[in-house]
């Protein structure tokens, strides 16, 4: 994940972990060596981090957040499987190498389809309360 010019740095025999803070720009840090990589330092943004852009959930694939969003309202993805047959997510499984995080991306895209599906209702919820207070509104 590090930028190529800065693999020198990278010990192997030590472990570094993912600062998982939106706002902060360190991405890997290690306690032991005290290297940081910030996210300037990184071959791809980091969906997590405040203005990731492109902000990817499956980095094998190269699926943002935003394809699996369009996909559960415009498409009626329910599900990951759903996911997968349109958007094609998930199907090279490569998440250690691939993944900022070393593992698989499944349940971020289903956080990302329950992020959809619950902003979705929220919507649908406002709109029916703006429906119903301009009823009051005009009876008045």
């Amino acid at each position: 994940m590090v930028s190529e010019n800065l693999m020198g740095k990278v010990v192997d025999e030590e472990t570094y972990y993912l600062c998982m803070n939106e706002d902060c720009d360190v991405v890997y840090y290690n306690l032991n060596n005290e290297r940081v990589f910030y996210k300037e330092d990184v071959k791809v943004p980091i969906w997590f981090k405040k203005d990731a852009n492109p902000k990817y959930i499956c980095y094998c694939n190269q699926v943002t957040e935003q394809q699996i969003i369009n996909a559960v309202l415009d498409d009626g993805a329910k599900n990951i499987k759903d996911i997968i047959r349109l958007t094609g997510a998930m199907k090279n499984g490569k998440c250690e190498i691939n993944n900022p995080l070393g593992k698989c991306c499944s349940p971020f895209i289903q956080e990302t389809i329950n992020k959809a599906l619950k902003g979705y209702k929220c919507n649908i919820e406002e709109q029916t309360y703006s429906m119903k207070r301009l009823d009051v509104e005009d009876e008045s």
